[in-house]
């Protein structure tokens, strides 16, 4: 055998043995003794728990070359950007120039080329928006941000109230609408699916447009976009009325069951979920001798007193049934 079949024959074995090898450690138990597989990074090998087979040796350990313990020392060390995120019109991919008169050793900038450095920074925000649509976003996310920051939302809930508003700029839906009325009620709708429900009073006090535009948008872009949100379940505004009225957990567990057993017997069919919480509430508050006035409920729950006057009575008859 010529001395370069030979060589092709060695490098063929060799590339079946890698394969081999590569698709043994694909497998969730080991093709031995059927024992769990595992990746030791102390070593850089993956290999049987049971009888000790290595599948694989010398990983790559593609994760950094540094320990963080906490959030702040992760951020410190990270040497990688910011994730993305949909709050931003070009999703943080583009960089500013900071506001601080600084260079980059952190000595101050001559006053002489303050001024040449502010013209970057206008010519520099001009450009990150490069036509109408980015503009849009840029003016719709700034507005989400802020109602969500001013009703202590979540992050998650931002996160969907974008995305949720950037598919309404794609699908044209807002011709003949505000971009505040658009951006609000797509706020609405993320909290509404994420199960972090406020009323439509708190939005339209955060927000720049009234109530009724409000619900006209949220009612336009969950029917274009197909949005499967269910009812407003009323026990979900317990917690947050409860905290603001400074309520024990007793009050709360009594007006949590209250709601309970009327929606067992389907009295919360066609009423407010935040009216039958705050009658909850008003209730439970009663018969746990910690009594509220409906006046204090009211101002907390946003709803009317007629409303509480009229729901609470039918949460005490549910209960004795």
């Amino acid at each position: 055998m010529s001395e370069k079949s030979t060589e092709q024959k060695n490098h063929t074995e060799k590339r079946e043995f890698e394969n081999n090898v590569s698709s043994d450690s694909t497998h969730e138990s080991c093709p031995e003794c059927s024992g769990q597989i595992i990746n030791d990074g102390a070593r850089g090998e993956t290999t049987c728990k049971e009888c000790g087979i290595v599948f694989d040796e010398e990983i790559l350990d593609r994760g950094p070359e540094w320990r963080a313990f906490n959030s702040t020392e992760t951020k410190n060390r990270s040497r990688a950007g910011a994730p993305l995120t949909h709050l931003m019109h070009d999703k943080g991919l583009s960089t500013t120039i900071g506001w601080q008169d600084k260079d980059a050793r952190g000595n101050p900038i001559p006053s002489d080329r303050r001024k040449e450095l502010q013209r970057l920074r206008t010519w520099d925000e001009r450009f990150r928006t490069k036509n109408a649509q980015e503009r849009n976003l840029k003016q719709a996310l700034g507005e989400i941000e802020r109602m969500a920051s001013a009703l202590d939302l979540p992050e998650n809930v931002r996160e969907t109230a974008g995305v949720l508003y950037r598919r309404a700029v794609e699908e044209e839906l807002l011709p003949g609408r505000s971009i505040e009325s658009v951006a609000t009620a797509s706020l609405y709708a993320a909290t509404r699916q994420l199960d972090s429900p406020r009323t439509l009073v708190e939005f339209s006090n955060v927000s720049r447009v009234e109530e009724r535009p409000i619900q006209r948008a949220y009612r336009y872009i969950s029917r274009e976009l197909n949005l499967k949100i269910e009812p407003t379940d009323p026990v979900q505004y317990v917690p947050q009325f409860a905290s603001k009225l400074e309520l024990s957990s007793e009050v709360e567990h009594v007006a949590c069951d209250l709601l309970e057993t009327a929606k067992a017997q389907g009295l919360h069919s066609g009423k407010s979920p935040s009216g039958l919480a705050a009658a909850a509430l008003y209730a439970a508050s009663h018969l746990t001798n910690d009594a509220l006035t409906q006046q204090m409920v009211s101002n907390v729950a946003n709803v009317s007193k007629v409303t509480i006057r009229d729901r609470y009575p039918e949460l005490l008859e549910a209960k004795e049934k």
